[in-house]
């Protein structure tokens, strides 16, 4: 693979941010419009016009193109002109998925879900929102092992649903990066100010000028994601080892809030346990599932990992394992600890606390909460950096920001870019606005990565025969048509009404099981691969399209906005850069194929 990729490097002449850079030193901090924009139809306003001019017929050719895993791994890597330093190991990386998810989400979400849509059930909306996260960890734990790209998911779907889909993915991995990223710089405000004894908003400047929800400034915020980006940007291995040393305070602190609040139980305040009913608690699953965002980035680590192969699968699943286990058990000592309707929105643990006399145990979960935040700000600034690196290097956006620094190995870059983003979302906007646009992309994502693992399995293209992929394409329909019906189904006013759930239940089942039996797999995982498939992907489409149903109508309208920005941008800018990257890249092929380099299956890479 080592000689592929500096095939690659040498034969790319002028194509992308490194094209040419590898015959001759050049500056990391160099910054030229060749640099921002070195595709063609960028050189001069003339050649902008006449890319605009053909933006159909560009279009057609690039809406289903896949890519292949030696364009993801290989030949994309040129981009960076110097590679991502592998050092990690799957210890490091269960602790980085630790050390991600466990932020603010269980400290800051569990009480005002709890107070406001599940009640003392919300230990079964934990459990409800980390199945689905889960069966998300298995999903990427394959495709991180036999394609161990920075791009995470976006690599994945690039390669199996098309370039279509992954510029949408893509472009809501960012959006959910950078509001995650803001949703716990702003958490960290909260928490530090209640760490001195002050109420959560008093550290944030008034601006009654602003909407609501916008109207709270948080320059603390900007600060703590600065001084954690930079952490990061200073190597992954540094990274790891900070993560490694927080985690023992942060089980310290998760040991306290158990033992402590058990020790304090009261078993009456669980009554009544569904005082919402069952929609209560899966409208809370899908605003607390973004206390398990933040585990795909350990997908991202894989180009940093020793062994992608084994120590992905290993890391992803016994980390997300052992956070549903602790979520949920961390949220029933809280709704045992004190009544679900005199629970505190903002700082519920540090006043349920106080509620049995252990005023003084604020301090703890206070300082347990920062360090939480403090380590997903952390890892999360190594993803994001390393998602917008495999964007860059595909040209969606200027593939400057695929360069990785010569001495540090990472991409200082993209760290930049991500942090500035975030910093600027964390300033103004609240965390009930960050939390249901972050848990909406999220899912949105986690339910194309399923659908992109039943595509790898039953269809591999030039050998998939015509009937066979016919079947696979009416009955995936049916399964996600089935999924969102129901979905809109329990969340309609007939919900009460069996008769719907009589018929879309036993079509999603039938789906599954015709899958299973009526069209053979076609490809089999060649080092760690799901469990029970089609079953197991199926569900997760199911459950992710669920929860996507259960937020509020304003998440879907942010998303939509979101997403219509992301359409303009693609048929200005991503379109016209990838197209000319595209054709680059079949050059460098068409010259391999001559040299006899990388022939048989486009997706089998020579393993060292």
């Amino acid at each position: 693979m080592d000689d592929y990729a500096a095939a690659a490097a040498s034969s790319s002449g002028s194509g992308g941010a490194g094209g040419g850079g590898e015959g001759r030193r050049r500056s990391y901090w160099r910054w030229s419009k060749a640099d921002l924009f070195p595709e063609p139809s960028f050189r001069s306003w003339g050649a902008y016009g006449a890319a605009v001019s053909a933006t159909a017929p560009r279009l057609r050719e690039r809406l289903l193109h896949r890519s292949t895993s030696a364009e993801e791994l290989v030949v994309l890597r040129r981009e960076s002109e110097h590679p991502l330093r592998r050092c990690l190991s799957w210890l490091d990386l269960a602790l980085l998925g630790f050390g991600s998810v466990v932020g603010s989400g269980i400290f800051v979400l569990t009480g005002l879900e709890a107070r406001e849509a599940a009640g003392p059930a919300i230990p079964l909306s934990y459990a409800a929102a980390g199945l689905s996260a889960l069966l998300s960890s298995f999903c990427y734990a394959e495709f991180a092992a036999e394609v161990p790209s920075a791009g995470g998911s976006f690599s994945y779907l690039r390669i199996e649903l098309g370039e279509s889909v992954a510029f949408l993915a893509a472009a809501n991995i960012l959006l959910e990066a950078l509001v995650g990223a803001a949703g716990l710089a702003r958490s960290w405000t909260s928490y530090f100010a209640a760490l001195i004894g002050r109420d959560p908003d008093s550290l944030r400047i008034h601006a009654p000028a602003l909407a609501a929800g916008f109207d709270r400034l948080d320059p603390i915020a900007v600060v703590v994601l600065a001084a954690t980006s930079s952490l990061a940007a200073a190597g992954a291995r540094l990274t790891s080892s900070l993560n490694a040393a927080a985690s023992v305070l942060g089980l310290a602190v998760i040991g306290f809030v158990l033992a402590a609040g058990f020790a304090r139980a009261d078993p009456a305040n669980l009554s009544p346990f569904l005082p919402f009913g069952a929609q209560g608690v899966f409208r809370a699953a899908a605003v607390v599932f973004w206390s398990y965002t933040g585990f795909d980035m350990v997908a991202t680590m894989a180009e940093e990992t020793r062994d992608p192969a084994r120590d992905i699968p290993l890391g992803l699943v016994a980390s997300m394992s052992a956070i549903t286990a602790v979520y949920c058990a961390m949220s029933l000592a809280l709704v045992m600890l004190q009544r679900y309707d005199r629970l505190d929105p903002d700082a519920a643990y540090a006043v349920a606390f106080a509620s049995v006399g252990m005023g003084w145990a604020r301090y703890v979960v206070a300082a347990g909460a920062l360090k939480g935040m403090t380590t997903g700000l952390l890892v999360g600034a190594l993803g994001q950096a390393r998602y917008t690196t495999q964007i860059a290097r595909a040209h969606m956006i200027p593939p400057f920001f695929a360069l990785v620094h010569p001495r540090t190995r990472t991409p200082v870059h993209a760290t930049i870019l991500v942090t500035a983003c975030s910093a600027g979302v964390a300033f103004f906007s609240s965390l009930d606005v960050l939390a249901s646009v972050s848990s909406i992309s999220t899912l949105f994502i986690f339910m194309l990565l399923a659908l992109a693992l039943l595509v790898r399995r039953y269809y591999v293209r030039d050998a998939t025969p015509a009937p066979a992929l016919r079947k696979l394409s009416l009955l995936l329909a049916l399964i996600v048509g089935s999924s969102v019906a129901l979905s809109a189904y329990w969340n309609s006013s007939h919900s009460d009404r069996w008769a719907g759930y009589a018929v879309l239940v036993p079509l999603w089942l039938a789906s599954t099981l015709a899958l299973a039996v009526l069209v053979p797999q076609q490809r089999a995982p060649k080092v760690w691969g799901v469990p029970l498939v089609p079953w197991l992907p199926s569900l997760s489409i199911a459950m992710n399209l669920f929860l996507m149903g259960s937020l509020g109508y304003a998440a879907y309208i942010r998303f939509a906005i979101c997403t219509a920005v992301m359409v303009v941008y693609y048929g200005l800018f991503a379109l016209h850069a990838t197209y000319d990257m595209a054709h680059q890249v079949d050059k460098f092929a068409e010259s391999k194929d001559d040299e006899g380099v990388g022939d048989g299956d486009p997706d089998v890479l020579p393993r060292n």
